[in-house]
């Protein structure tokens, strides 16, 4: 299947409720954060994590939508396959011609977000066409943090012990935004497909749907606005589009608690010559989706 030709830029909206999206391991576990700002963070690493579960899920993990990157999986191994399929001896640290092709046929995420092979078994180096930058809370949070306990314990010699197993941490409410670019160029490169695009709006579209966790609360995909540009090298700068959309919490808050507590206002009568917007997801309230 041939590859996308024109430029893609969007603007994901997501907010969580009594959960933490992104736990930080450096620093027990707390929601990740700008520290200079009190805003949260999510990274792009995370939200690519939860691309690759949902496409892994939809499509079992078969070929050519096969899972590069995940659990357990041993990396030389995946590029043993590429070697074995094309008949070709491995030569140490270095890459061989069709292997590199062979792996973006063949693995959904590699395609898309691209990957780093260059190991022992060098699959070669590949720059993905999508690309996320981290998420970013619209106003400053606030943690909470909580014990865990249990009835029940280990061993017996533990039952004098107390029951406090844990601490869990939780943001109240916050909603978040990443802003992500589809390079035509590159997706030429990997061979990114139309199908390939279809699926990925599907996977954002349903990003939490199937990755539930006690620990990460409520968290809903909450607006998915894609900037299509009529050309392949595009048609105006991805940061002018995305301040076409534009969130804030509304006057008289001091703190925001659902979706509701913001405004979400689209601008889309100022789009630039050769833009097409498409709201695939807006939880707002329609009232809101102004064109201003």
């Amino acid at each position: 299947m041939t590859a996308i030709t024109q430029r893609y830029d969007f603007t994901l909206l997501f907010d969580v409720t009594d959960g933490n999206p992104n736990g930080d391991p450096d620093n027990g576990n707390i929601p990740r954060m700008d520290y200079q700002s009190g805003h949260g963070l999510v990274t792009d690493v995370c939200l690519k994590r939860k691309v690759r579960n949902y496409i892994g899920l939809l499509k079992e993990e078969q070929p050519p939508y096969e899972i590069y990157v995940k659990d357990r999986t041993v990396l030389n191994q995946q590029h043993e396959r590429a070697y074995e399929a094309l008949k070709l001896a491995a030569k140490p640290h270095k890459e061989t011609p069709g292997v590199r092709e062979w792996m973006c046929q063949n693995f959904y995420d590699i395609r898309t977000f691209g990957a780093m092979m260059a190991t022992e078994v060098n699959g070669g180096q590949v720059r993905g066409p999508v690309q996320f930058s981290f998420a970013r809370s619209i106003d400053p949070i606030l943690y909470a943090e909580h014990s865990i306990t249990r009835l029940s314990v280990t061993n017996e010699k533990d039952m004098e012990k107390g029951q406090t197993i844990g601490r869990k941490y939780t943001i109240p409410y916050a909603l978040y935004r990443m802003n992500g670019f589809i390079s035509a160029p590159f997706a030429q490169r990997t061979g990114f497909s139309p199908m390939d695009l279809a699926l990925f709006w599907e996977a954002l579209t349903n990003l939490f749907e199937h990755d539930r966790a006690s620990a990460r609360g409520q968290m809903t995909v909450a607006g998915l606005y894609i900037f299509e540009h009529a050309s392949a090298l595009g048609n105006a700068q991805a940061h002018e589009l995305f301040n076409l959309v534009q969130v804030q919490k509304k006057e008289g808050l001091d703190f925001a608690r659902s979706l509701n507590d913001y405004e979400i206002q689209i601008h889309d009568s100022d789009l630039p010559s050769g833009i097409q917007l498409n709201c695939l997801v807006h939880r707002a309230s329609r009232n809101v989706l102004n064109p201003v």
